[in-house]
Formats: structure tokens, C-alpha cells, sequence
């Protein structure tokens, strides 16, 4: 690891005034990716921002129709909520099964969104459940965020207050995991509102994306053997899914629909 300066500010705009007077520098939350990043020589940044002890990013609130959740709240912290349990019980369990117990109690929900790695979790629960994501400037809608593979919609220096996840009627994440990581080698997770079907996929693709033909195909059926017939005959493009060690692209492509399948019926 290199040599580099730590600083950790009271307040956003301290943190920014920092970045702008780096070199090259780089905000970091709970550090399960930067730190093993820079301990692997992958990153060199002069500077680490800690967004740790900035007030107000470690929150939950919920009302009748939002669940609104802090940057800096760890994943151990959504996932034991009883807020979030009783508004959202899929985006608690989504949180609850992400890495392993350190990564859980270190792991923040704006620093897994913002890495976007293709296979993380909270980006499908973002894109089905109409997500907002906040920052020090502007709202950012979750379709609109995830840009492409390790990319965002975020701006240079730009910082992650807060997420607003719609709460659905019934909703449900389903993933294949990898056994090592507990990353998703594909995870889908479906919620159902007033107007219809929503669903989020990741790690099949390079980035988290929503699925349209999948909720086109699937509006309307309710029952098990009619969605099971209606995925079958969804073509998904197989030449976008990823294709590595643990998954090739067929198999990814017929994952997706088996878990859209369990995560539809799950919510029925």
C-alpha cells in the first residue's frame, strides 16, 4: 500500500473541500472496496476522505410510502432494522445476506451503490423498487444511476447523502450466489405496486439493469403455471450476459428467468 494523507471531516462540505484541494483523491465508507483495491496496488489515491463521522448519513426513515435510507447505513444496520422489516422485509433480507458478518457491519449501502460492481446486490433492489438516490446536489433516479460496469451517474466529487425506495405491496430477492464471495453470480428481485411489476436484475449482465421483458411478459399472470409458460418464452440476449469462471452466458440467461420465476411467486 501506498503512502497517502486520511482525513475525516464533519460535514459534506468539508469533505469536498477536500477532495478539491487533492491531488487524487477519494472518498471512502466503509472501505471493503477501496482498502483491499489499494492494498493490491489497483489504486493509489494521495488522499482518503472518510465519510464516517459526517452526521445525518447514518438514518432510516419510513412513512406510509417511502422507506429512506442514509448513505453511510451499514448493510448489518438495514438488515436488523424493524423499520425496514415491516415496510420492506426484501430489502432487509437483501441486506442480510450480502457478504459475511464483517462485511455487513463495515459495508455501507452508498458505498456499494457507488463502486456499482456488476454483481452486488443493492442495485436490483434500487432499479425494482424506483429508487431516488440523493446526493449533496441533486436526485438521481435509480434507472438513470447505474451507468455501466464499475460506472455511475455521479459527478466529480459528488457525495451520496441518502436512498428513497418506493414501498412495494409484496416484493422478493432471489439470488445465486457464489459460494466464496456471497457476491451474485445473478439475483433478481421483483416488487409489485399499484402499477404493476417492477424487476431488477444484476450480475448477469455487466451492470444492474431492469427487466423489461421479463415484466412485459409476466403483467397480468397470477398464476404459477402461467408465469412459468410466460418466462419460457422469454428471449433474452444472451451475447449481454456475462461470461467467466462461474457462469457461462446461456447459463446466466436461464438463471435469470428461473429466479424472476421464484421471486414472482414468492411475492404472490
Amino acid at each position: 500500500m501506498y503512502q497517502f494523507e486520511y482525513h475525516k471531516p464533519a460535514s459534506i462540505e468539508a469533505a469536498i473541500e477536500l477532495m478539491n484541494e487533492a491531488e487524487d483523491g477519494k472518498f471512502i465508507a466503509g472501505g471493503q472496496t477501496m482498502l483491499p483495491t489499494m492494498k493490491h496496488r489497483l489504486a493509489s489515491p494521495t488522499d482518503l476522505v472518510d465519510l464516517g463521522k459526517i452526521e445525518g448519513l447514518q438514518s432510516v426513515r419510513v412513512d406510509a410510502e417511502t422507506v429512506t435510507i442514509g448513505a453511510m447505513t451499514t448493510h448489518a444496520a438495514v438488515a436488523a432494522s424493524v423499520d425496514i422489516r415491516q415496510a420492506i422485509p426484501a430489502l432487509a433480507a437483501l441486506a442480510g445476506n450480502i457478504g459475511d458478518p464483517a462485511v455487513r457491519n463495515r459495508g455501507t449501502l452508498g458505498g456499494s451503490i457507488a463502486n456499482n460492481d456488476p454483481a452486488a446486490d443493492y442495485p436490483a433492489a434500487l432499479i425494482a423498487l424506483n429508487a431516488i438516490v440523493q446526493t449533496n446536489s441533486r436526485e438521481i433516479a435509480a434507472e438513470d444511476f447505474f451507468t455501466g460496469m464499475f460506472e455511475t451517474a455521479l459527478e466529480e466529487n459528488e457525495i451520496i447523502t441518502q436512498v428513497r425506495f418506493a414501498c412495494p405491496t409484496q416484493a422478493s430477492y432471489q439470488k445465486f450466489a457464489n459460494p466464496a464471495s456471497r457476491y451474485a453470480i445473478a439475483g433478481v428481485f421483483a416488487a409489485n405496486f399499484s402499477s404493476g411489476l417492477r424487476i431488477g436484475v444484476t450480475g448477469a449482465t455487466a451492470v444492474a439493469h431492469r427487466g423489461a421483458r421479463l415484466e412485459a411478459a409476466l403483467a397480468g399472470k397470477q398464476d404459477p403455471a402461467a408465469i412459468a409458460a410466460a418466462l419460457q418464452g422469454v428471449a433474452l440476449p444472451v451475447e449481454k450476459m456475462n461470461n467467466d469462471i462461474h457462469a457461462s452466458a446461456e447459463y446466466r440467461a436461464d438463471l435469470v428467468k428461473t429466479l424472476t420465476r421464484k421471486a414472482v411467486l414468492a411475492c404472490l
